[in-house]
């Protein structure tokens, strides 16, 4: 029985190269070359990339022009291989940008699959450069619906791309920068307080939806609910919201409180800051906070 590695004993033959795999390779070169450029991002899209509660799912007028155009305006990674139909084309086909999902597939008019004429929905994308995706998107033969501006919202702009669907590209926010800062006067926190936790709990959860769970301090819950977050404290004190307010200077605060009447407290630190009770002119409570 012959050994398996004498093959490797017989001389070598040359063949020619496959051309549609060194056309695929050259391709994939350069679309990692171009993006590695200025579409650098922090983390690996495609490891980080997971199926939400709500994914786009894409009708495209071709398919693998779409995927091709995504990778290179985008920084989209491939996750995995389209699945291809016994007629060519593309029944379903995968991107990652950023941490979030893409799915499209070609236009399939059989069962109403197909991409939109006119008007159609929008689909939002952040992008590190909007005005660098969108200028490759207009290379690459979009039409533009609105130029790149900066907005109270963010910087970005609009485009349709050439297989028929509407992005709406904004500016990522950089992982470095983290969460904005409070500015001075903001109110950045507040709590409710009421005189017992149990009934408060169980009304404003049958009420308003809010989920509660356990603060650091005795009677003390956070909650959180549509749009809101805070903490609900129990106990004999005044009643209703106490409100937190940001201030660039505490000890320079607590000063003017007193001179327009009303009263501050000792300063208090904590690990998420320098906090202190005051009480206005008209004897309402809030507290006062400084980033450590």
């Amino acid at each position: 029985m012959p050994e398996p590695f004498d093959a490797l004993r017989r001389p070598s033959e040359r063949v020619d190269p496959d051309p549609d795999f060194a056309a695929e390779l050259r391709d994939n070169l350069r679309r990692l070359i171009l993006n590695g450029a200025d579409m650098t991002t922090t983390e690996a899209p495609a490891a980080h990339a997971e199926l939400r509660s709500l994914t786009p799912y894409l009708a495209v007028s071709d398919a693998r022009a779409a995927l091709d155009f995504y990778v290179e305006v985008f920084g989209a990674v491939r996750r995995g291989d389209p699945i291809v139909m016994d007629d060519g084309r593309i029944g379903h086909a995968e991107l990652a940008i950023g941490d979030a999902v893409l799915m499209l597939a070609e236009e399939h008019p059989e069962i109403g699959h197909v991409a939109p004429r006119e008007g159609g929905a929008s689909v939002r994308v952040e992008v590190p450069d909007p005005d660098v995706s969108v200028a490759r998107a207009l290379e690459r033969g979009a039409t533009l619906i609105r130029a790149v501006s900066d907005s109270p919202y963010g910087r970005g702009g609009s485009f349709r791309d050439p297989f028929g669907q509407r992005w709406l590209v904004s500016q990522a926010a950089s992982p470095a920068a983290g969460p904005r800062p409070a500015r001075h006067g903001e109110a950045m926190y507040f709590t409710f307080q009421v005189p017992e936790a149990e009934p408060a709990k169980t009304f404003y959860g049958a009420v308003l939806g809010w989920q509660f769970t356990p603060g650091r301090v005795p009677d003390a819950w956070q909650f959180s609910g549509p749009g809101l977050e805070g903490g609900l404290w129990a106990g004999d004190r005044q009643v209703g919201w106490k409100l937190m307010y940001a201030v660039d200077d505490l000890e320079a605060a607590l000063t003017r409180v007193r001179e327009q009447g009303g009263q501050a407290g000792e300063i208090e630190h904590h690990p998420y800051g320098h906090t202190a009770d005051c009480t206005d002119n008209q004897g309402i409570e809030f507290w006062l906070w400084q980033k450590p």
